[in-house]
This record gives C-alpha cells, structure tokens and sequence, in this order.
C-alpha cells in the first residue's frame, strides 16, 4: 500500500463497496494528506454517509488501495482514507472491473516494440499489483511483457505488465493475470 505522504489529486480512483463490487471510476479532486481524506470528482449515490468503501488509487508505479469511510464537512462530502484489512485471502485482493483496454507494445530485451494493430481486451478485474483481461485466444505467454492503454472512466492509463498466468476460456478467448511494473 502506497504511502499517505503521496498527493493523490488528480489520480484515477476506482470506488467499490464493501462487497467489491464496483461503483465508479472518477478522479481525486483534492487530498488533504494531513486529515488523510480526498474529495472525489464524482461520488456513487450508492455510497451514504458513515459508509465503508474501498479505493483503488492509480499511482505509479503501481496503484495503492485503501479502505475509506464517506463523511460530511458542512456542505462537502469526502472520504476519510484507511490503511485496510484484506478481504479476500490474498496479497492484494482483486476487485471486478469491465473496461477496454488495448495492448500497445510487446517489450523484448528491455525495448518496446509497438505493434501495427493494438490487441483489444477487456479488463476483468484489477488490484493494487495486476490486472485480469480477457483477449483472443493465446495472445500471450507467461512472461511475456507489454504496454498497455487502460481506459478507466474518464482518464487513459500507460500501463507496463508482466503476465503471470493465463487461463483459456473456450477456443476464442483467454484470461490473462498479469503484474503491474510501472503505471504513467
């Protein structure tokens, strides 16, 4: 988890309820580092105040995650930012997400090589160290690096992965795990 010292305005923010399930993508408008609370440029009507939630926060390199409580300071509402308790068994639990995203690059001996028509995929879920996609059928081998574009509410993210495992799904399509190695 990312330190609370880092100004997380103007990051891409993922919001989820207690239940993982996801809420909105939107961006940090102001971080008050010091009463470790940020305002968001939109905030779900499913979130009420004095309600739990979760936040994954984009930074680079990696995102960061934490648990949040939404409060009420006169006519502002924000949330106030926890280090959280895991939920799932896990390092970093995952959350679910459906966004495309396109495959760039291919990266070999340290070098990107961007490729002629970008591979479209579509995240399945993200945590604070991967993300899961789905895309054609045995795109990619574990190991494999990439650049990524994610395209997440408003914003696009340059993301470089290392997929770590891969699952085929039918003959068309494959999921694949992958581990975040920079964030832009």
């Amino acid at each position: 988890m990312a330190v609370l010292s880092s100004d997380f305005t103007d990051h891409t923010v993922l919001v989820y309820n207690t239940e993982g399930v996801h809420l909105v993508s939107t961006t940090v408008m102001t971080h008050d580092k010091e009463a470790r609370q940020v305002v968001l440029e939109s905030m779900p009507n499913e979130l009420k105040i004095n309600e739990n939630c979760r936040l994954i926060i984009l930074t680079s390199p990696t995102p960061c995650e934490f648990q949040g409580k939404v409060k009420k300071l006169g006519a502002g509402i924000y949330i106030a930012l926890f280090q959280g308790q895991e939920v799932e068994g896990r390092d970093a639990p995952r959350y679910p997400v459906s966004t495309p995203a396109l495959i760039t690059a291919l990266i070999e001996d340290g070098q990107a090589h961007r490729i002629q028509t970008p591979v479209k995929v579509t995240l399945i879920n993200i945590s604070t160290t991967g993300v899961r996609f789905r895309a054609p059928y045995y795109s990619f081998d574990i190991g494999d690096m990439f650049q990524m574009d994610m395209f997440i509410g408003k914003n696009q993210k340059k993301v470089t992965a290392r997929v770590v495992n891969n699952e085929d799904q039918s003959n068309d399509s494959s999921d694949y795990g992958c581990r975040f190695l920079l964030i832009q």
